[in-house]
């Protein structure tokens, strides 16, 4: 988590103020929106590490609407106020997380879905935001960037959550820098082999790079169309 944290910051400080406001590699954001999200995040990830601590339920967000206009009104603020909003919350949350102990890192809490989770998985959602968005920014970091076993991690996560998707196809991930696979889709039904650097596969996967990198064999080894997963988060 630190070192996300740290790879995302160095990113931002990278960026000139006025290219803050250039387009990111999300539809739709800039960079400075990238930026407001990441903080605007570590502040309801704060929320919920307190509803640990005290028991006292405070949700991520009161609402997706109330989220959305968060983020759009922090996009449109002074850049100098956007950098320390990002540092200062970052700052913030380390405090939140450090105060649980071995029984309040055991407290239910939920996340921005309503899925019941421990507290002790705060700090793994924080991990997907700060690298994943350092790409996101598309300011000179890519997914060859991210540490390996955060690659790998992101791999379990993604994997497993796309393959309960409604129509997720059939796949096997065999990085090629790995000596492990991944499944996708259905167990019992998987007559695709999808082959490419770990990196670059989680990038197809979490729809970051496209097919860039990826290449698709059926399982008699005849090259195919590389399949497109769903939307992940």
């Amino acid at each position: 988590m630190g070192a996300g944290t740290g790879l995302f910051s160095r990113a931002v400080d990278a960026v000139p103020d006025d290219l803050l406001r250039a387009p990111s590699a999300l539809p739709g954001w800039s960079r400075a929106h990238v930026v407001a999200h990441v903080a605007r995040n570590a502040e309801a990830l704060t929320r919920l590490a307190s509803w640990a601590r005290t028991g006292v339920e405070t949700p991520m967000y009161p609402s997706r609407e109330h989220r959305a206009a968060e983020i759009e009104s922090s996009a449109q603020a002074p850049a100098d106020v956007l950098r320390a909003e990002l540092t200062g919350t970052a700052a913030t949350l380390d405090d939140a997380l450090a105060a649980l102990d071995d029984t309040t890192w055991q407290a239910e809490v939920r996340s921005a879905l309503g899925r019941p989770l421990p507290a002790a998985e705060i700090p793994w959602m924080r991990v997907r935001e700060v690298w994943l968005h350092a790409v996101d920014l598309d300011a000179g970091v890519s997914v060859a960037d991210l540490a390996p076993d955060v690659v790998d991690s992101l791999l379990d996560d993604s994997s497993g959550t796309l393959s309960t998707a409604e129509g997720c196809p059939a796949a096997v991930l065999a990085p090629t820098d790995r000596e492990r696979t991944w499944t996708l889709g259905p167990a019992f039904d998987a007559p695709v082999q999808v082959r490419g650097d770990a990196a670059q596969m989680l990038g197809w996967l979490v729809g970051r790079t496209g097919t860039d990198g990826v290449e698709a064999v059926t399982a008699d080894g005849a090259p195919t169309a590389v399949p497109a997963p769903p939307r992940w988060l």
